[in-house]
């Protein structure tokens, strides 16, 4: 480098150091702060002080009127190492509330009102060694909460008011299992519990049924669609994955008790995957946004699925979603097209060997000029019928003509337009709709036994059917997952620490299109059902 060079290199930095300087002589301290090169603290604030350096690493507010610590409310300060909140009015802390805080330590929260913490208020914070919400008026925490604090040493929640319950029973098991070192927790309530440290209960008196869903296990796919199924006492899952071109097949580890990677189909733009056992074969359904859409079959030879079949799918312009269902011995399966220039698809299996004729053939094109987006097969009374919904219109409804072997259309279900997904389900002998909606709130409906004859309040516009009849009061806030998919599971093998179960374990495959937090995923929740000898 020459002189010259060398010259004008060292007058850069000179400036570089002297605006940053500049810039700490320009800041500010807020009022009623007292504030050095790499801490300050506030006393008697009454909200957050609009400017504070990012790079501060110690950042105190005491005796304050703050009410509430919302979502990412440090988010400008990401190299905070120390965050101290005594003595403030907090009654709440919300979902993320310490986001974009990678290298926080130490946070104390103590001598507050806090009653409510949610769920996911602490995500995030995996550097965290000392957490205390000491003395603050909480009577349970949600289950999970310290999920993410893997680098957790010290907790201190002394002054609180425990209920020893169903509601804390996670709790008291991570109480017993934690490495970190945890102060004293007492149970509050009734005097038969009162003063009795948490960690010491072996079982609280009476029974009572948990009905969390807790996370189990997480997988980093972003996709668009997932199904469940079993095939020789073993479950599988099937993900269809755009953004990987393929379907992930996964299965059941027994031992494990998690899903674990078992096949990848790959595809173009694979935007769902739908399995079927015909005659001891599994077939999964693979549709594509481009080049065509395929059955695949599974080999045992090879152990892996391999194309079976090329569907047609001429009148198919974009697929959203898949339904596979059996009517009187035979299996069909709907392709859902969005597209207005589409045509959503009826297929039906056809196993006539000695004409070398074996696969699905296109038997029914629906109705055109709809941009479907999700169909559900249901059975009512021995009646078969096809639940279609369309963007920005009300469902309609199809009912299976046993003269003509199609099909027709039979009403619509009315009041609850923009519907984009329809789940049913049945409890206690009753047929209910889940719905899904973009625009206001999804909707649980009723399937009613009586016939209605029009008139207002009608929720199916025609006479010759079952009505829908809207639950009062049963509106769901809108979701972030696109539909609900659910099997019943065998309890694992060898698995010790669920004998005590009664009943079975369900998981539930819910998939999410968006997450503001982190990247799309996977979730597999399990909800055990059935009764709990304790809890």
């Amino acid at each position: 480098m020459t002189s010259a060079g060398q010259r004008l290199l060292v007058l850069l930095t000179l400036l570089c150091i002297s605006g940053a300087a500049e810039s700490k002589r320009n800041f500010k301290c807020p009022s009623g702060c007292a504030c050095s090169k790499e801490t300050i603290i506030c006393v008697g604030p009454a909200h957050m002080p609009r400017t504070i350096p990012s790079d501060i690493n110690s950042l105190s507010m005491v005796n304050g009127s703050i009410p509430e610590i919302t979502e990412g409310m440090f988010a400008l300060m990401p190299s905070l190492q120390l965050l101290l909140l005594n003595a403030n009015s907090l009654t709440t802390i919300k979902d993320d509330a310490f986001s974009g805080l990678p290298h926080l330590e130490y946070l104390f929260i103590e001598g507050n009102k806090i009653e409510t913490i949610t769920k996911n208020a602490l995500r995030g914070l995996r550097d965290l060694t000392h957490l205390s919400l000491a003395n603050n008026k909480m009577s349970f925490l949600p289950r999970d909460l310290f999920f993410d604090l893997d680098s957790l040493l010290e907790l201190d929640l002394r002054g609180n008011s425990f209920q020893c319950s169903c509601e804390n029973k996670w709790l008291m098991t991570w109480l017993k299992n934690t490495n970190a070192t945890v102060s004293d927790v007492f149970c509050a309530g009734s005097s038969e519990m009162k003063g009795k440290r948490l960690r010491d209960l072996p079982i609280p008196p009476g029974e009572c049924m948990s009905t969390d869903f807790v996370r189990h296990q997480s997988i980093p796919i972003q996709s668009m669609s997932a199904d469940i199924f079993s095939f020789k006492e073993d479950i599988y899952v099937a993900m269809a994955a755009p953004n990987t071109n393929s379907c992930v097949v996964m299965e059941w580890d027994h031992i494990e008790m998690n899903f674990r990677k078992f096949d990848n189909i790959t595809g173009k733009s694979v935007v769902g995957c739908k399995s079927v056992l015909i005659d001891n074969h599994v077939l999964i359904i693979v549709t594509q946004l481009f080049g065509g859409s395929h059955v695949y079959k599974f080999d045992d030879q090879q152990n892996k699925f391999t194309k079976f079949q090329t569907i047609e799918v001429v009148n198919i312009s974009k697929p959203n979603d898949i339904e596979v269902f059996q009517m009187d011995g035979d299996w069909y399966f709907v392709i859902v097209d969005s597209s207005k220039a589409g045509l959503s698809t009826l297929y039906k299996w056809i196993d006539q060997p000695d004409r070398n004729e074996t696969g699905f053939n296109s038997y029914q094109f629906l109705h055109e000029w709809f941009r479907d987006t999700d169909a559900e097969f249901v059975q009512v009374d021995g009646k078969s019928y096809l639940i279609l919904a369309s963007r920005s219109q009300s469902p309609v409804i199809y009912l299976w003509n046993k003269s003509s072997l199609k099909f027709i259309l039979h009403g619509e279900i009315q009041n609850v337009e923009d519907v984009v997904a329809v789940k049913a389900f049945r409890e206690d002998g009753e047929l209910y709709l889940a719905t899904t909606c973009y625009i206001g709130d999804s909707k649980i409906l009723k399937v009613g036994q009586q016939a209605v004859h029009g008139g207002a309040g009608s929720a199916v516009s025609r006479s010759d059917g079952p009505p829908a009849v809207l639950l009062q009061g049963q509106t769901l806030p809108r979701p972030r997952q696109r539909l609900l998919l659910y099997t019943d599971l065998p309890l694992g093998r060898g698995d010790q620490n669920l004998s005590q179960v009664q009943g079975h374990l369900r998981a539930i495959a819910s998939v999410l299109y968006s997450c503001h937090h982190r990247p799309q995923e996977f979730h597999l929740l399990l909800q055990l059902q059935g009764q709990i000898h304790g809890f």
